[in-house]
């Protein structure tokens, strides 16, 4: 009996099966707890800027967070339709998995189908991945795009595709956020590994350079706007630890085998390359000369320029995490390979043969040979299993990042707390300006309240948190009350805090000369966050408070300022 004829969609399910089903595992991670029951500070940024008009954050923008304007533009229109955590969340998740799909992608066409499902289910069952991909920033977006980037950049080496789609990705991740532009390092070295043509260096020069000119006019506004980062410290062997147990796994058994595969992958010799790649003049890039620098150069050139000027955080180069899954997975291929190559030929081939020509009267004849190997499909399902035994040892990473506990604050029950406490007409006091957030955005623990400092709101004036009123008017507004609510961060009830700002002296000041806490006392404390109430003090003893007040020195450190 003759064979069947082999379908002829078998191929293309051969690479549409490994990429579909990281995206598919991906995005059921990404929903999975997605509503957490709070947004932190970070978040609450994004739900009250992206909710103002297009010319509100156009004027935000010139003063502070330039960076991410591109990113709340976006969500301008997606907040608009649903201002829910669901929303705040949905494009991040969507952009995990646009990532682990472009990551199986890439392994599909460097080396084979199995490595690149690998390395796609890899990089979802990764917690770092998972967290960015429930957070309402820009972070899992610019991922998406460094490692489309990178896809593109491949395709275009074949000297086969043409080099405007690169630019654009690149031009549009970079204005997401602009440490994406480190990628342009790794792909450089992936060339000149690859020892690409001139042909093929020209038009990665010209995309590279034309994104980076963009980039500029966004360089030096942001540059004007450092100061946000100011509360970031010096990097040292800590953060590159972290980060490297944050690409790998745990310290465990899951770090160790990952970092184990990744060192095969990098082992002198060819690693297998994909069926379905192209044949041609053009040199293809290696894996892991795709994959070493992307995982390694953006963070280790970040890292190298914080010694100077601090701007290290993990969650800058999240990109560069879609470079380690890939050599994780090309070891285990790797291995795999050459353990099968050490059985007898039986035990790994099946093969069936049969004619087939066609005559002038018709008759037919089968004539060909095909050849299964079973222990391929066995072998990606195995690889499969391993992932998934990977995940359960990290699920309570996992389960933790699902809750309030892997964020600093939760405002939603900052504001919860102020609607139970805080009635209409009640005098409220931010110490300092920036504990406003809870109040922008979660508004409805806040109706009806008094924000006495406030002069103009937030989304008028151009700023994240309102102008207040001056320290001389302040005053005033603060002695004309009898009771007075305090919403203070941590750090603002401590005694060695000095305000540089003239408005949150006086806050602090007239709160601590001319009141006393609230008897019975009413102090509530939710997520560092204190509310406490209270009322004037009597008059022989405000003037013995003034009197003793010591004078202020020299002020200490300012706290953390916003985010970036």
């Amino acid at each position: 009996m003759l064979p069947p004829r082999p379908h002829a969609l078998t191929p293309r399910l051969a690479v549409a099966v490994p990429v579909a089903l990281p995206v598919v595992v991906m995005l059921a991670l990404g929903l999975w707890g997605l509503d957490r029951g709070g947004t932190w500070r970070d978040e609450a940024v994004t739900v009250q800027v992206a909710r103002r008009s297009v010319p509100q954050i156009w004027r935000l923008l010139h003063g502070v967070d330039a960076v991410h304007g591109l990113y709340y533009l976006l969500m301008h229109p997606v907040l608009a339709l649903r201002a829910d955590e669901v929303a705040l969340r949905l494009p991040s998740v969507c952009a995990a998995a646009a990532t682990a799909g472009l990551i199986a992608a890439l392994g599909v066409r460097l080396a084979r189908p199995r490595v690149g499902l690998w390395a796609g289910l890899l990089y979802a069952a990764t917690p770092l991945a998972g967290h960015y991909a429930q957070e309402g920033r820009s972070y899992a977006l610019v991922a998406a795009g460094v490692t489309g980037a990178t896809l593109l950049l491949v395709r275009a080496s074949a000297g086969r595709r043409s080099w405007w789609p690169y630019g654009a990705v690149v031009t549009l991740t970079c204005l997401l956020h602009e440490l994406a532009v480190l990628a342009l390092l790794a792909h450089a070295v992936t060339l000149a590994h690859a020892r690409a043509p001139w042909r093929v260096r020209r038009g990665w020069a010209g995309a590279a350079g034309a994104a980076v000119t963009a980039l500029i006019p966004l360089a030096l506004v942001s540059r004007a706007q450092a100061g946000q980062i100011a509360w970031l410290p010096r990097p040292g062997t800590g953060s590159a630890e972290r980060l490297l147990h944050a690409f790998l796994g745990q310290p465990g058994p899951v770090f160790w085998t990952c970092l184990a595969l990744a060192c095969v992958a990098l082992l002198p010799g060819r690693l297998p390359r994909a069926e379905a790649t192209p044949p041609g003049p053009r040199r293809v890039p290696s894996l892991a000369s795709v994959a070493l620098p992307l995982a390694a150069l953006p963070p280790l050139a970040l890292l190298a320029v914080s010694q100077v000027r601090p701007m290290y955080d993990d969650r800058y180069v999240l990109y560069a995490l879609a470079g380690a899954p890939l050599l994780v997975a090309a070891g285990a291929d790797r291995l795999l390979t050459a353990a099968t190559r050490a059985l007898p030929n039986r035990a790994r081939t099946r093969t069936r043969t049969g004619t087939r020509t066609r005559t002038g009267t018709g008759t037919r004849t089968r004539t060909g040979t095909r050849t299964r190997t079973p222990a391929r499909a066995t072998a990606a399902l195995a690889g499969t299993l391993a992932v998934a035994l990977a995940f359960t040892q990290q699920l309570p990473l996992h389960r933790r990042d699902r809750t309030l506990l892997t964020r600093p604050d939760s405002l939603a029950a900052v504001s919860a707390l102020a609607a139970r406490e805080l009635r209409p007409g009640d005098a409220l006091v931010f110490l300092p300006s920036i504990g406003r957030r809870a109040a922008l955005s979660h508004p409805e623990g806040f109706r009806g309240v008094w924000d006495i400092a406030l002069r103009v709101p937030a989304p008028a004036s151009g700023t994240l948190y309102g102008r207040e009123a001056g320290a001389r008017e302040l005053r005033r507004r603060l002695l004309a009350l009898d009771r007075l609510w305090v919403l203070a961060e941590p750090y603002a009830l401590r005694s060695p805090w000095f305000p540089r700002n003239p408005t949150e002296r006086v806050k602090l000041t007239v709160v601590s000369e001319e009141f006393v806490p609230y008897e019975p006392r009413r102090e509530f404390v939710r997520d560092g966050v204190t509310l406490r109430l209270y009322t004037r003090r009597p008059a022989p003893a405000r003037a013995v408070i003034r009197s003793e007040a010591p004078r202020p020195g020299r002020p200490p450190a300012s706290p953390r300022p916003a985010p970036w």
